[in-house]
Order: structure tokens, then sequence, then C-alpha cells
């Protein structure tokens, strides 16, 4: 049996889409359990889910006592109902608020497969939906616990709804009820995690599909009467609430504060010149680069068949966007990447061109040794011997992907070479992140701090005083593993915890301070652990010693409140 007859058999009817949805499962699944809790966003996101379960309210979102009005409810939603599912909030395990994000991406490839399916054949549907789960790019953001993932499943689930309906209409039908409701609920749920993000891909899909077509008939038949009902409960009940709860704050703050910022510059350091993510295409979409450059001839060529120009109005339009935007991050594009996987997919029809059967091979052996060398370099950075062997093994698995599928590709068997440089990749993928990463000890501070913590019986979740006082440290990782509670403070007030005693955790640059302000309390400091490493998230290195708490005299920490109180301004007769 050939590999296309395999294809054909694994394509039929609803095996498409699972066989897309396995696909994103493996390539997302290794990392899943074995990263830490990652700085900065994802910690925010899952220590806020936290603490809504901590709490029981389901409708403000909080990071401590502040409140983190960013994105909207959604995607806490579906982290507190798998936390609560399989885990708890006082176990602290990231696995169980990273499973929205698994289940985001295999929806993302499943309905990439169901929709590309209706406009391209069920063999190109399901290639398509295989090559979007591998990618990079997407079977990285099924681990992180945060929008993302989620974000491109409903908001991919919305367009493959839409590309059913526009291929009924053109085939002179009507889409089936399962299409619309699709559409419908994939299109409120994406709006729900992360605002107008969603709402923007599938209105300039259409408005270029409008354009192109000089006319829309189809969009009568999309269900609007029972759709924008539907729509309206899922998003406007916690939109009312959060409105009515926080007196409209979290809009003005989440539209003011964080999204205005994104479309003026580049926020957080996070701006790149338009192109940016074009030039990083052939990273992004790894293990699936050789078909890169054939992709997009297909989407030239090819421009006048119906599958091809659905691809091109929900690709083009969307990834100009995105990079205008001045502010810019890899994973912003997600939700165009299904399209471009469509493309790709469709350039396996017909025999590739030699051109770009050259740049495929080339761009592919280049992201391998790209790859390969960051795993080289991640080892000469943070590693040390007992990391050489994955450093070994995870390095030539990138450079197989990049071999092999370039080697194939040349030798016109584009199909095998996608799937062999695909299973070579995701393998590459799986030891990067199942098994290297993490055993970079300098980078895991928070979860190396927890463990100090416990072996020196000062953790708070297992039972010594607390809350931990932390000075000059405030990863949001931290404050999930450690817990809800922990105090971020300054010198004095981590001496203050170890006289009432409680653990504190000092970072270097503020021990001298922080043992001055001991001594004043009378008291000595008595370390307990020392642990030191890297903070990816602003590129310094810390020294954390914990030291051990020694209650003393009520009255002296009074006397220490005292002194720290400004003195009364000066008044003149």
């Amino acid at each position: 049996m050939t590999l296309e007859s395999r294809l054909d058999a694994w394509s039929r009817g609803w095996r498409g889409p699972l066989f897309a949805a396995l696909v994103a499962l493996i390539a997302g699944l290794p990392g899943l359990p074995a990263m830490p809790p990652l700085d900065r966003d994802e910690s925010r996101f899952a220590q806020a889910t936290a603490q809504m379960l901590e709490t029981d309210d389901l409708v403000v979102i909080r990071f401590q006592d502040q409140p983190r009005f960013k994105k909207p409810i959604g995607i806490h939603w579906l982290q507190a109902a798998s936390v609560a599912a399989v885990s708890a909030p006082e176990d602290r395990g990231i696995w169980a608020y990273r499973l929205p994000s698994l289940l985001g991406a295999m929806l993302a490839a499943a309905a990439c497969a169901w929709g590309a399916a209706a406009l391209l054949g069920p063999r190109t549907g399901l290639l398509a939906g295989g090559i979007l789960g591998a990618t990079l790019l997407l079977s990285t953001e099924a681990f992180i616990a945060k929008t993302d993932a989620a974000l491109c499943g409903f908001t991919t689930l919305a367009m493959a709804g839409l590309a059913r309906l526009y291929a009924a209409h053109l085939a002179g039908g009507k889409a089936d009820r399962w299409s619309k409701l699709a559409f419908w609920i994939g299109l409120a749920m994406s709006v729900l995690i992360k605002g107008p993000v969603g709402l923007m891909v599938v209105a300039l899909s259409i408005a270029a599909l409008w354009l192109w077509d000089r006319k829309a008939p189809w969009l009568k038949d999309l269900g609007w009467s029972w759709g924008l009902i539907l729509c309206a409960a899922i998003i406007l009940p916690w939109a009312t609430m959060i409105t009515v709860a926080t007196d409209g704050a979290f809009w003005s703050t989440a539209v003011g504060s964080d999204l205005a910022p994104k479309l003026a510059g580049g926020q957080e350091s996070h701006g790149a010149p338009f192109g940016s993510y074009a030039l990083a295409a052939f990273l992004l979409v790894f293990p699936a680069t050789l078909l890169l450059p054939a992709g997009l001839v297909q989407g030239w060529t090819g421009r006048r068949e119906t599958g091809v120009r659905f691809a091109l109005c929900w690709l083009v339009p969307t990834w100009l966007v995105f990079e205008l935007l001045p502010t810019k991050l890899a994973h912003y594009t997600l939700p165009a990447v299904p399209a471009l996987a469509m493309l790709m997919a469709a350039a396996l029809r017909a025999p590739l061109g030699r051109i770009a059967r050259a740049i495929g091979a080339g761009l592919m052996v280049l992201a391998g040794l790209v790859l390969a060398a960051g795993a080289v370099y991640l080892q000469v950075e943070y590693g040390d011997r007992s990391d050489l062997v994955w450093t070994v093994l995870t390095a030539l698995l990138f450079l197989a992907s990049g071999g092999v599928g370039a080697v194939l590709l040349m030798r016109q068997t584009a199909a095998t070479a996608l799937v062999a440089a695909g299973t070579l990749g995701v393998l590459a993928h799986a030891a990067l992140v199942g098994v290297f990463v993490p055993r970079l000890e300098p980078l895991m501070l928070a979860p190396r701090l927890e463990r100090a913590l416990e072996q020196a019986d000062l953790a708070p979740r297992a039972g010594a005083a607390g809350p931990v006082a932390v000075t000059g440290y405030a990863e949001p990782s931290m404050v999930f593993l450690l817990g809800t509670a922990t105090e971020l403070t300054d010198p004095v007030g981590a001496a203050k915890a170890v006289a009432q005693g409680r653990p504190a955790v000092v970072e270097g640059r503020r021990d001298a301070a922080f043992r001055a302000a001991l001594a004043a309390l009378g008291e000595t400091a008595r370390p307990a652990g020392v642990v030191d490493g890297f903070d990816y998230s602003d590129g310094d290195r810390e020294r954390l010693t914990l030291y051990r708490g020694a209650p003393i005299q009520p009255d002296a920490v009074d006397q220490a409140d005292e002194a720290d109180e400004p003195a009364p301004p000066e008044t003149r007769p």
C-alpha cells in the first residue's frame, strides 16, 4: 500500500480530523508535564485561575491583590474547569492548567482538517491539519497555559464552519446546521478568550472573500438570527458581571492599558519591523518548512481555485495586520497559520516545481541548523556534563529532520519528505521540551527555590510558618509555586518576616539592606540555603538566599514599624 493510498484511507469521514488531532496531541504532549511553570504570562494566567478557585470568584481576574484587567475570562474558566476536574488549586500542578491549551491545539488541527476537506478534498484536509498540529509554533503553545492555543482552536473552528458554508454554496447546496453551529460557537469563544482577535480574523476573511468574488450571497445562510443570540448567550453574561463588579474599570484598563499600547508602539520592548513574521515563518512552521515556498507558489498559481482562494483570503489580510502592528510576538500569527497549512497541503496535489523544491530544501536545512544551534547554545550557557547526551540527541534530531526532509524533497517525493521530516521534527521538539530544557537547572529558579524551601522545612504548603517574604525577586512562577499569600516586599519587610518567625528569600543585591534591617531588629541572619540561576525574563543573574525565621518580642517589631514611618513635616510658627 502506497503512502497516498494510506492517506486516502485515513482521511475518510471523521478519520481525517481525528488523525490531525492525534498529531497535535503527540506533538504538544511531551512538554505539558515536563516543563515547569513559565514566566511571565503563563504563570500569571495560572495564578489568577488558582485564585478564582480559592476565592470562588469566577468573575474578577486578580493576581494576588492586584486586578488583572487584560484579557477576557474565557481561558480562566477553561483552566478552572480543568483543575477542578483533574487536580486542585492547592496542588499547584501546572499541567492541569495547560490541558485547555493542549485541547485547543487539537481542536485547531481537527478543525483545519475538517474545513480544508470541504474545499480541497479529504486527503489535503488531513495533510493540512497534520501540518498545523506538528508546527513548532502550535506544538509549543499547546503546553503553555495561556490564551493562544485555545484562541487558535476556536478561531480555526469558526473558519472551518465558514469554509464548509462557502463550499456548500458554491456547489449549489446549503451548509448543514453543524457547520453553522461550529462557526458561531468558535466565534463567540474566541471573543471570550482574547477579545477582538478572533473576530478580526473572521471579519477580514469575509471582507476579502466578498471583495474577491464581488458578492457574498452565502452570508445569508449563516443563521444570523439564532447565531447572534447564541453569541450573546456566551459572551454577555460575564461581560455584564465584570462591568458591574468593576464599575467599568475592566474595559477601560483592558483597552487603554493593554490593547492601545500594542497598537501604538512596541509594548514591553516587543517591537520589530514590518516583515519580521515573514522572515521567521520558516522556523514557525517547522518541520513543514520544506513546503513553505511551494505553498506560496500554490497561493499564486491556484488563486482561482475555491479552496486556495479561501485560504488566501484568510491568510493575507490577517498576516498583514500582524505585520503592521508595532508590537510583535511569534504567537500573534497563530490564527493565520492554519490557512498557510492549507496552502502547503494543497501544493502536494501535484509535483513541486524545481525552484520551489530547491528553496524548500535550503530553508529546511537552515531551520534544522538554527534549531540545533539553539540547543547547543543552551547547553553551553546553562547546561552541564549530565545534559550533554540530551543536547546531542536533540541537536541531531533537528539536523536529521532538516537533512532528511531536504534530501527526500529533492528526490521528488514531497509527501514522503513531509512525513519523514515531520516525524523527526516532532521527536526533536519532544526531546527539547520534554527532557532537555527542563534539565537546565540555572533557568529553573522558581522550582529550585520551592524545592530548597521544602528541603529546609520552610515551605508553608508543607506546614511551615508563612507566608514566605521575598525581596528582589518577583517572578510570577514563584508566586504560583509558593502560593497566593507569598509576600513580595522590600528588605525591611523581609527582615520583619524573619523577626515574626517566617522564612524570607533575599536576592543578592538586596542582601546588605536586609541584614542591616535585621540588625536593627536585634536579629542575626540565619541562612538556610542558596539558589543561583538566571532569570530569563529580564536577563539577570540571580542569587537567592533563604533565611529562617526567628521570633522576637512584639515590641521590637513595633519599634521597627515606628522607625519606618516618615517623620512628621516641620511646622513654622
